[in-house]
């Protein structure tokens, strides 16, 4: 495996995912704006949405990765064994949880949601729409999973290919929105479940050769299943609790007018940074750690880890530099436009400030778990976590009545350094990560070339204020133009300055 071409190959995909989620995002933005009808999609897109990333951005990889990956070193047979057990189980599981919700969607919604019971039509809408769209939690749970198997083997192309998919619809969806009118969220509702049902499919194609699924409804609950599942319960809440401490402050956010849909457009801005950041490492990170540490090679496990938190630093620190200094105009430049006006963008803008601070900590969370799941370890990773919901929940509800919904923001880049730090400490301590000798000296290099870049990134941002501002037109080519002249100068100090070596992008591991 190689680290920077994997990473590259699974963060390609991502970034067509996330450009063209952008676009879905802005003809929702033009279309919806920040009012009822897009608060009432907003949650009703959020619940499954939310669920897809628990499930498929490195949570199911968690757990199923290590435990596959033993079976695997046993023989292919007894994997595909093991892996025959997990996609009936889990089939088996989420068909009833949906069944469940379904009849009792309007209490679920009052949960998610408690603020909209002051709006009886918007709530009746939000129920509505998470009927039509509650299904998609079964097919993209079960993407996760044929994901999970193809990343077990290396293959990492399909899997962050497949969310491209939900975009695609969405997006056909909403060029008919002018016809569609005021049904535009139902029909955007039925895309998602569609979306999902497609993209299952697609996995399932590309899986074929290694694993192809034969539903039963006999399962062998054995040892190997009960340790399985014992892992993924803390797992999905560890590795996923950002999404849980975003889905929180949803709930929270939901008592303020229009709050819902500023901190969701925030949240698809630094989720960019994210997913490259910590989600595509961790996800790429896990099959060959969990390799390693199956085969106890000490060194290989020292040098691929420090060259993980490396890469992680080198991507989410510029970022955060980048997203401070230019909130505003990056959210005018990228969701500007028809029903979203200034109060919004400055709304949203307000809220990605704060989550920026938090973006290294997010994917530092995810880099740093991964460390501990190929150990095949999720109790500590979750317990972590509830100390991160609970500091998060405590901050948001205290501070809410005088602060809003900026509180989300805050309490969540704070739970999570919390969170990050404790890992830290955690595999430290039991020595599962140790620092190479290089490594301090690399960190300062870097640290360096992002301030450098970041004071150019600011100067152009003030000579071209112009073309940045609300009502020009060239906006949008003005952010894009200095994000790319900015990142290629980043690229070439560092390599300058030996913080990025050419010779990286061909080492294996």
């Amino acid at each position: 495996m190689n680290l920077i071409k994997s990473t590259g190959t699974f963060s390609f995909f991502i970034i067509i995912s996330r450009l063209l989620g952008y676009l879905r995002d802005v003809l929702i933005a033009i279309f919806l704006g920040s009012g009822p009808l897009a608060d009432a999609f907003f949650v009703a897109f959020r619940i499954p949405n939310t669920f897809r990333r628990l499930f498929s951005e490195g949570t199911f990889n968690s757990a199923f990765v290590p435990s596959y990956m033993k079976e695997l070193n046993s023989g292919k047979k007894r994997a595909k064994i093991f892996a025959g057990n997990i996609f009936n189980f889990l089939t088996l599981a989420i068909l009833f949880f949906i069944l469940v919700v379904e009849i009792f969607m309007p209490w679920f919604v009052f949960l998610i949601a408690p603020g909209f019971t002051e709006n009886s039509d918007k709530l009746d809408m939000t129920i509505n729409l998470t009927r039509i769209t509650f299904p998609f939690l079964l097919f993209v749970s079960l993407s996760s999973f044929f994901g999970a198997i193809l990343n077990s083997h290396n293959k990492f192309a399909a899997a962050s290919a497949a969310p491209i998919i939900l975009n695609i619809f969405l997006i056909i969806t909403l060029f008919f929105a002018n016809y569609l009118k005021d049904d535009l969220v139902i029909f955007l509702s039925y895309a998602v479940t569609i979306s999902g049902l497609v993209q299952l499919l697609f996995l399932i194609f590309y899986t074929r050769k290694i694993y192809f699924p034969a539903v039963s409804f006999k399962i062998n609950y054995n040892s190997k299943l009960k340790f399985f599942f014992r892992k993924l319960i803390p797992s999905i809440f560890s590795s996923g609790v950002t999404q849980i401490n975003i889905l929180v402050g949803t709930i929270i956010a939901s008592f303020q007018a229009s709050a819902v849909s500023y901190l969701y457009y925030a949240d698809r801005i630094y989720q960019i940074n994210l997913a490259i950041a910590g989600i595509a490492i961790g996800t790429v990170l896990l099959p060959s750690l969990s390799k390693y540490v199956e085969k106890k090679n000490e060194k290989k496990i020292k040098f691929i880890q420090n060259k993980s938190l490396e890469l992680c630093l080198f991507l989410s620190i510029p970022a955060t530099l980048a997203l401070l200094i230019s909130s505003e105009e990056i959210t005018s430049a990228l969701f500007g436009y028809g029903s979203f006006n200034q109060i919004s963008v400055k709304n949203s803008a307000y809220a990605l400030y704060f989550f920026s601070f938090g973006l290294p900590a997010f994917a530092l969370i995810k880099v740093f778990s991964s460390y501990i799941f190929a150990r095949q370890n999720t109790k500590t990773p979750f317990i972590f976590s509830i100390y991160s919901v609970v500091i998060n929940i405590s901050l948001s509800l205290y501070y809410f009545e005088d602060l809003g919904f900026i509180i989300i923001p805050i309490a969540t880049t704070i739970s999570s350094w919390v969170n990050a730090l404790m890992l830290f400490i955690f595999i430290t301590k039991k020595k599962y990560f140790e620092f190479e000798n290089y490594f301090i000296f690399s960190i300062f290099k870097i640290i360096l070339n992002s301030t450098i870049s970041a004071f150019i990134f600011y100067q152009m941002i003030n000579f071209l204020n112009d073309f940045l501002v609300y009502e020009s037109q060239y906006k949008l080519a003005t952010i894009i133009l200095l994000v790319i002249m900015t990142f290629i100068f980043y690229i070439l100090l560092s390599i300058i300055t030996k913080a990025f070596k050419i010779s990286d992008i061909t080492l294996k591991y």
